[in-house]
């Protein structure tokens, strides 16, 4: 199979997540927030996150799924702006306070993390980087390096997660209800 897909090919991949999953993301917005979902589709949870916030930028790349979607029966809610672009290239809008990233295999985690952070955002709910759960990440909070810490769970700036083994004597059962929010995993040496 070739490595680049064609238009149509990735429209036929293409699958929105359930209810469940949309659902993890609207029990954890507010009132005052102001969304930047970032490659919203088909609208779909656009349209419910517009329900509870202030405002949502939906922003998607592909030009026909976000047609499709603006042409639905129901008109858009007011505070619902689509947007037509490229979110890796597209500015972030100053307003917005929490970025909502639905993509299990993003390869660009740190880079849509940065850009919510410097647009002055404070959260981030996505499922990017433990694919299968929903979960919120704080844009300001500081990171620690991945070389302090000795073992037990993290979490990357780069977007990866996984162990970092240690002695077998220093584990502890509570050191499995910690996860490290860190930089400069192995991993990002060899992105």
């Amino acid at each position: 199979m070739s490595s680049t897909l064609t238009a149509a090919a990735w429209e036929a991949m293409y699958a929105p997540y359930d209810q469940p999953t949309y659902q993890e993301v609207l029990d954890l917005l507010m009132s005052a927030d102001v969304v930047l979902d970032i490659g919203a589709g088909d609208l779909r949870p656009s349209r419910q996150m517009a329900r509870i916030v202030r405002k949502v930028y939906a922003v998607e790349m592909n030009a026909s799924v976000l047609d499709q979607a603006s042409a639905a029966r129901d008109p858009l809610p007011r505070n619902l702006i689509p947007i037509r672009g490229d979110a890796r290239v597209f500015p972030f809008p100053s307003d917005t306070t929490v970025g909502v990233l639905l993509m299990r295999h993003c390869t660009h985690f740190r880079l849509y993390f940065e850009k919510l952070r410097d647009a002055g955002a404070q959260r981030l709910i996505t499922n990017a980087r433990r694919r299968l759960s929903v979960e919120e990440v704080d844009l300001q909070a500081d990171r620690i390096l991945f070389n302090e810490f000795d073992m037990g769970w993290y979490a990357c700036l780069c977007g990866r997660t996984g162990f970092k083994a240690g002695p077998a004597e220093q584990w502890s059962t509570g050191m499995d209800k910690v996860i490290y929010e860190v930089a400069n995993c192995p991993q990002c040496t060899r992105d």
